[in-house]
Formats: structure tokens, C-alpha cells, sequence
């Protein structure tokens, strides 16, 4: 029998699940030995409290019976008044009540009722009233007779006693489970922050707490962030150097073409260009989303000014949509980094492209569409990949770039905790990629 229809009730946070986890046997407790009670326990007390006032009633209704008239009736069972601790008159037909009297919430007084009448067949009427009495009206020889006693002769004074002191301590004692469990998980929320702030880019503050478990994966989890940052710095070293070394030669190369004969250097300096084209867009890689920090800002003004450098270079580039309003912490080099090359690659293998954003109360999304000729479902994974060319030719001279312009949009996208999506773009026919972070 599958139970994953019962994954949509369940609540998704940890303290939620604690909280039910912690509830949930305290709440059944609490109701079985409740009805256990209530069944077992109260029931047969007023059972039998019933049954004593029930025989009682049984005796007057008797002696009324014998009796020639009311007068008679009620002179010959006053002296047994005192003893049976109730009052008695005979009333008329039109005053008795219509209906029963018991309050909705009178759990011993509906069955009381019930008791009384399925042992007194000329049972007219029984009203529970708010003073605590009990009127009974019953059918005689003489006429209706109305019979008065107290509640408490035939139902528990404080029934709700034990239930009401067990829900107490219940509470109090799932209040203390509480507080002791939320400082149990307090450290583990606090690694799950730091683990997500660190999906984000973002390196805080974190020390380990709470029980040996989390501060076990708390080191883990510290031992791994540092390892990380140590590869991410000794890649960026890396790069960052052979780039620098190699543009020694590079500069030695071009003042050495540039006294040669300017058609014999020409394609000589293209080769020398585009090595250095290379290098910076090996650099930039390396550096990846690393550049800076994330500080609150504007994407969609930060989209306009991306755009509009874009016009001015003279690459056909439009705005479109541009939805809601707010600030998102974004490292802004990085991000203008990722949705440049995006333009570029759209501008590459289209003749225009249009950006547009989406900022929500739960995501930011920044899409760039072109009307090139796009890219199959098959091949969009490959093509986020570093180095990754799906020009058969891998010809540099049209301009197909290195491969890495997906790639570096992509990191920037992971570092700010969201992820870069290929699709078919509805509205030119050519690529979509979309930017997607979540707030």
C-alpha cells in the first residue's frame, strides 16, 4: 500500500516534522485515555448513580399511582421527601416542557437521559438546567408530575477533572519537549544556512554546535568549504599565471610582426589576437563567479545598463518584458559577466536578441532570447559543459568562440544558488537561456 498521497499533508520543515513527531504521540495518548475513561470508568459510576435515583422515582411514581388525588399523593409522600432528597407538584399538561433541556457539551447528562428514559416508559420530559437541578416530568394516574433533585446525585461532580489535569501536564510537558528540541535543531538549521549560503557564493561565519552528529557534519562541512576555496584559489593562481606568463611572449611576438611587411605580418597578428583572445577568456573562466561579493541590487536596472553598453557596441540587442520590482543580492561583476556572454552568443548565431527579466516574491529570472538557429534537447546539456563547441567545423574564424560562454553563465548561476536553462524561445524561434535564482 503506497502512503505518498500522505507526503502532501506532511509539513517540508524540520521543526515541523519535529513539532508532529513530538505531537502526535501525546495527542493520541491523551484522546485514548480520555475515551478509555470516559468508557470504562465514568459511565459505570453514572450508571449507578442513575440506577439508586431511578428506583427512587419508580417508589413515588408507585405511591402517586395509589393515591385517590394529588392532594393525597404529594400529603402521602412528604414525609419521604427528606430522606429522597427531592421536591415534587403535580402540573399541568400544557406546562410541561416540549423538548429536552441538556446542553450540546453535556456528555453525563445526555446519558443520564437516556438512562431515564429507557427505565421510566411515562417519561415526558428532562431538563439539565444551568443551577445545577434537574427537573423530571413524568406521566401518572394523577396527572404530570414534575420531580426536582440535584445533578450531583446522579452525575460526577468534576468529571473533567483527570482529563482536564492530564491535558495540562500534557501541554506543559510538550512545551519543555519543545524548547529542548528546538535547541537540539537550532544547529542543524544553522548548518543547513551556512551549507546554502555557501551554494550562494557566500562564505559565512559558521561554528560548529549541538550534538556530536551535527558537529561531526559541521567539521565535515568546514573541512570541504576550505577545501573547495583552496581549489577554486589555486585554479584562479594558476590561470591568472600562465595567462601573465604567456603574454610576454605574446608582446614580443606582435613587436616582432610589426616589422615585418604589413601583408606578410597580417595573418601572423590574427594568430597573435586570437591566442590572446584566448588567454583572457581563459582568465575570465578561471576567475569564474569568485569576483566579488553579493550586495543587494536592482536586476532590473542592472539589465538596462548591460543592454544599453550593448547598443552602444552596436550589437542588436532589445529589451523585453521587464516584470516586478525589489533588490536580490547578486554579485553584480559576475552576473553582468554571465548575461554578457549570453548577448554575445545570442548575437553570434542570431541577428538579434531580446533580454528580458522576472522578479518575483520567490525567484529572479533573467532570459535572453535569440532567432538563431538554436540548439536540439539532446545537445543542450553537452553544450553547457566547458569547452564544449557543437560547431562541426570549429571554425574560430566565424567567431564560434571557445566554448566557454554557457559554462561561465552557468557557474555564476550555481554561485548564486540558481541554475542556467536552455530551451526553444516561442517568441523568435531560436535559443532561450534562462538565469534563474531563487530568493
Amino acid at each position: 500500500m503506497s502512503f505518498r498521497w500522505l507526503k502532501h499533508y506532511m509539513p517540508r520543515s524540520l521543526y515541523g516534522r519535529a513539532a508532529l513527531i513530538l505531537l502526535l504521540p501525546v495527542v493520541v495518548l491523551t484522546l485514548v485515555v480520555s475515551v478509555a475513561f470516559i468508557r470504562n470508568h465514568l459511565q459505570d459510576i453514572i450508571r449507578q448513580m442513575t440506577g439508586t435515583v431511578q428506583r427512587e422515582i419508580t417508589l413515588v411514581i408507585r405511591q402517586a399511582d395509589a393515591a385517590p388525588d394529588q392532594d393525597a399523593a404529594l400529603e402521602a409522600l412528604d414525609p419521604l421527601l427528606p430522606a429522597l432528597q427531592m421536591s415534587l407538584r403535580f402540573v399541568a399538561p400544557d406546562a410541561v416542557p416540549a423538548a429536552d433541556y441538556i446542553r450540546w457539551y453535556d456528555f453525563s447528562g445526555g446519558h443520564v437521559r437516556t438512562l431515564l428514559r429507557a427505565a421510566i416508559p411515562g417519561t415526558l420530559a428532562v431538563r439539565f438546567n444551568d443551577d445545577s437541578s434537574v427537573q423530571f416530568f413524568v406521566e401518572t394516574v394523577q396527572g404530570p408530575l414534575e420531580i426536582g433533585f440535584s445533578r450531583s446525585r446522579v452525575t460526577v461532580g468534576t468529571p473533567h477533572q483527570l482529563i482536564v489535569t492530564m491535558v495540562f501536564f500534557a501541554l506543559v510537558m510538550t512545551v519543555i519537549a519543545f524548547l529542548y528540541l528546538r535547541n537540539q535543531l537550532r544547529p542543524i538549521t544553522r548548518l543547513a544556512d551556512a551549507a546554502q549560503a555557501f551554494g550562494r557564493g557566500r562564505a559565512d561565519p559558521y561554528r560548529p554546535g549541538g550534538a556530536v552528529e551535527v558537529r561531526a557534519a559541521g567539521n565535515a562541512f568546514l573541512d570541504m568549504r576550505a577545501r573547495i576555496e583552496r581549489q577554486i584559489e589555486q585554479r584562479t593562481l594558476m590561470l591568472s599565471g600562465v595567462s601573465h606568463d604567456l603574454r610576454t611572449p605574446l608582446t614580443r611576438l606582435k613587436l616582432g610582426l610589426s616589422m615585418l611587411d604589413e601583408t606578410d605580418a597580417a595573418p601572423l597578428l590574427r594568430d597573435v589576437d586570437e591566442m590572446q583572445r584566448l588567454l583572457d577568456t581563459f582568465l575570465e573562466f578561471s576567475r569564474g563567479a569568485a569576483a566579488g561579493e553579493a550586495q543587494p541590487c536592482d536586476p532590473l536596472a542592472l539589465v538596462r545598463a548591460i543592454v544599453k553598453d550593448a547598443q552602444r557596441a552596436g550589437k542588436p540587442v532589445t529589451l523585453g518584458k521587464m516584470k516586478g520590482a525589489g533588490q536580490v543580492p547578486l554579485k553584480t561583476l559576475s552576473i553582468r559577466r554571465a548575461v554578457e556572454n549570453l548577448i554575445d552568443n545570442a548575437v553570434r548565431y542570431g541577428t538579434r536578441a531580446v533580454v528580458s527579466v522576472t522578479l518575483s516574491d520567490k525567484a529572479l529570472r533573467i532570459r535572453v532570447e535569440d532567432d538563431g538557429p538554436g540548439i536540439p534537447p539532446d545537445q543542450r546539456e553537452e553544450a553547457l559543459k566547458p569547452f564544449a563547441r557543437l560547431d562541426p567545423a570549429r571554425n574560430q574564424d566565424k567567431g564560434s568562440g571557445v566554448g566557454l560562454g554557457l559554462a561561465i553563465a552557468k557557474d555564476v548561476a550555481r554561485a548564486h544558488g540558481g541554475a542556467l536553462r536552455l530551451g526553444e524561445s516561442e517568441a523568435l524561434g531560436g535559443l532561450k537561456a534562462d538565469i534563474v535564482i531563487g530568493r
